[in-house]
């Protein structure tokens, strides 16, 4: 194998360079740049591909980054004496994500298909060579498995214990994430040159489409998020004993603002990088993630000082992350002026359905269900209702199907899993637990040593 430094592969560089002078020049009429002889070829595919690789890296790591955002939102929402609580259920679910979807969840979801229900056979990876195309993909794929993983966590934060949520984040990002996520993205390295053996799973085949995740990272998640919450009920003091809801404030509203603003920056790889490939298609999608994630910001803050006179933060907040996830299914198939339509009504639906699961008594804490599994939902029929190409019926229907058989199977085997370990190890903490907070009960310790953290 020739190296960097051999002359021939120098020359066929130097040739690249001059023809690229020529065209942004002037001088002649811009055409394709077509290799001479197979080395200037080979060093243009060399070019691209690591190109592709590394903006796929750099996405990478922007979605990691949204672990941290998801982390000081969470922080924010909960009272001072159940912060540490939160600070460990995020960084633990984050390293049980890699390490299950290594050794089980990666060959499920990308595996060849067994009747397009769940990857089979896959090589083990180690099998694979250093410059195999398959180790930024799993990169790119495991710090969404992640982020499918602590979304579940702010719903039930402060009275969930620890261990329970431990072995809940093992059935999700081993078996729950992977197997749904052949459903839609069986075969989702076809945009990579390099063939790792995945074949379609049975949504896939229909053409249902969910580009950056509205249902396979989002509505999964919000869909387990649901199951939990139903499982572990309500804080204690949340409902009045008629049902009413009562104000549990969180110990630091600007910690939320922050955490939104590192999603919003994380997003940015989240639906650019789902391209797998640095085309110039990623700039229209960029667009409509952040018109989307404005618009929505807007009504999710109309929507309350409608109702209560008054502009609050964490509609606001919440609507923008609405925003963010209604367009995430559609973001490479529709218009700037749709993406705005998209976001605004993905706003309304993480303020108004944040109610109506207070008059249903249901308790989430950070707004995790109506922000992730109804704008999931949302954002995956927006890939029909809003696609440049046209509206079509048979593509709702597909899309419907997509989106509610995967948060319907998420949520049934979830509550199942949930169920199991309230049963058996417990998921629930005691009252005096969740009295004392569970940063003293399950870590021995307190965020803030100096001050009262009632």
């Amino acid at each position: 194998m020739a190296s960097a430094a051999d002359p021939e592969v120098i020359e066929s560089l130097r040739g690249i360079h001059e023809k690229l002078d020529v065209l942004v020049s002037g001088e002649v009429a811009p055409a394709p740049v077509v290799a001479d002889n197979p080395g200037e070829s080979l060093a243009l595919e060399a070019v691209r591909k690591d190109l592709n690789s590394s903006f796929l890296l750099f996405c990478a790591a922007l979605v990691f980054l949204m672990q941290a955002g998801f982390c000081l939102l969470e922080l924010g929402c909960v009272r001072a004496k159940n912060c540490l609580n939160v600070v460990m259920k995020n960084a633990v679910d984050f390293c049980i994500a890699i390490l299950c979807f290594l050794f089980i969840g990666f060959g499920l979801m990308f595996g060849k298909s067994v009747g397009g229900w769940v990857g089979g056979d896959i090589q083990w990876l180690s099998n694979f060579q250093g410059g195999s195309d398959i180790w930024v993909f799993f990169i790119f794929q495991a710090v969404f498995v992640a982020t499918a993983a602590t979304i579940v966590s702010g719903a039930m934060a402060e009275r969930t214990k620890f261990v329970g949520y431990v072995l809940y984040t093992i059935l999700i990002t081993a078996i729950i994430y992977p197997v749904l996520g052949h459903w839609a993205w069986g075969a989702g390295a076809g945009g990579l040159e390099e063939n790792f053996g995945g074949t379609e799973g049975w949504l896939e085949s229909k053409l249902f489409t969910d580009f950056a995740g509205s249902t396979v990272v989002h509505g999964v998640g919000g869909a387990c998020a649901l199951a939990g919450v139903l499982v572990v009920g309500p804080r204690r003091g949340r409902f009045a004993k008629d049902g009413t809801p009562l104000l549990i404030t969180g110990h630091n509203i600007p910690l939320v603002a922050l955490g939104t603003f590192l999603l919003i920056f994380g997003w940015f790889g989240f639906n650019c990088g789902s391209n797998l490939v640095a085309g110039a298609e990623i700039g229209r999608i960029a667009v409509n993630t952040l018109v989307a994630a404005a618009a929505a910001g807007l009504t999710g803050m109309m929507a309350f000082w409608f109702r209560d006179g008054r502009p609050d933060p964490l509609s606001t907040l919440n609507g923008i992350l609405g925003g963010l996830v209604s367009i995430t299914a559609c973001c490479h198939t529709v218009t700037p002026a749709s993406a705005m339509m998209i976001g605004a009504v993905g706003g309304l639906v993480s303020t108004l359905g944040a109610e109506a699961l207070l008059k249903f008594g249901i308790d989430d804490v950070v707004g995790a269900i109506p922000v992730h599994l109804f704008n999931g939902i949302w954002g995956t029929l927006c890939v029909a209702i809003f696609n440049e190409n046209g509206f079509q019926v048979s593509n709702l229907g597909v899309q419907a199907l997509g989106a509610f058989g995967m948060t319907g199977a998420a949520f049934a085997v979830a509550y199942g899993g949930f169920l199991l370990i309230h049963r058996t190890v417990g998921l629930r903490a005691t009252e005096e637990e969740e009295e004392d907070g569970l940063d003293f009960s399950e870590h021995a310790s307190n965020a803030y040593p100096d001050f009262r953290t009632d």
